[in-house]
């Protein structure tokens, strides 16, 4: 708590606290011939050095109970993917990056069904794990309480790659990068055997994990070959050229969602964001 609870002083006094501290040693610098026309600085310098106090002790209080959280649910919750279901705006940037909402569908083993909404800052790192519509989540199976958990999210979503080298398959290694089910199941095969996800994974120490993990890349790297076609005979006459259907149109919803996530981003104006909108109203 005391390591935090300088650390949090530290950033207060960088982001701008540090007037406090400087006024009153100003006050007392300057001596007593001064201070009758100098007295504002103290009470000015005293009111700061007091609020970057009580700013950094909250902060530090804030890191305990979010530490704290994230060990319940690590020890005790579950983990479950989250379908953000939708996307709005706040009107608030936190360090030039927008903070915004989004509705969540969470499922997970042993878990009823629920939707939740959460704020979160929209960074440059989880703004495509935000648009990608997959969340992996720690939930409190008692309360429902969650918390998202960025690191395998990214891992889920494809953001950071997912490969295994199987030595009892010559040295393959199977790439399982952005597969939401597979990796979701080893995901839980290894938090329930209190395997950290902390970059390379080495299961080679225990035997049991390791083949659990086994058997979940073979059976996902199975379903990625495609079936064999049965033989037909050669065509006998010319055919005409396949050409693929055109993909689908958007919905009018999915393209006013679109629209609101980049005004959330900042990526148009409001006057670009008002224009556009006309337009797909004006469309339906």
């Amino acid at each position: 708590m005391v390591g935090r609870y300088v650390k949090a002083q530290l950033m207060v006094l960088l982001c701008g606290g540090l007037v406090g501290p400087i006024f009153l040693g100003v006050y007392f610098a300057l001596g007593e011939a001064t201070r009758p026309y100098i007295q504002w600085m103290f009470w000015v310098g005293l009111l700061i050095t007091g609020a970057d106090v009580l700013i950094a002790l909250a902060l530090a209080s804030y890191g305990v109970k979010s530490d704290a959280k994230t060990q319940m649910l690590e020890a005790n919750g579950v983990l479950a993917l989250a379908q953000v279901t939708g996307i709005g705006e706040t009107g608030t940037r936190i360090n030039d990056q927008p903070l915004v909402t989004v509705n969540l569908h969470i499922e997970g083993p042993g878990l009823t069904p629920f939707d939740a909404q959460d704020r979160v800052i929209a960074s440059v790192t989880r703004l495509p794990l935000i648009t990608g519509r997959k969340l992996v989540v720690l939930v409190d199976p008692v309360t429902n309480q969650y918390q998202i958990d960025w690191n395998r999210s990214a891992l889920v979503g494809g953001m950071m790659p997912a490969q295994f080298t199987l030595a009892e398959d010559g040295n393959r290694t199977y790439d399982l990068s952005g597969q939401a089910v597979p990796l979701m199941e080893i995901m839980q095969i290894l938090k329930a055997n209190g395997v950290p996800m902390n970059g390379t994974i080495d299961i080679r120490s225990n035997p049991v994990v390791r083949q659990q993990v086994m058997n979940v890349v073979r059976r996902a790297a199975a379903q990625q070959v495609p079936p064999q076609m049965h033989m037909s005979p050669p065509p006998t006459g010319p055919t005409a050229p396949y050409t693929p259907p055109p993909p689908p149109e958007p919905s009018t919803a999915q393209r006013l969602q679109e629209l609101e996530t980049l005004r959330a981003m900042g990526t148009i104006s409001e006057g670009e964001y008002n224009s556009k909108r006309q337009q797909i109203i004006a469309d339906l």
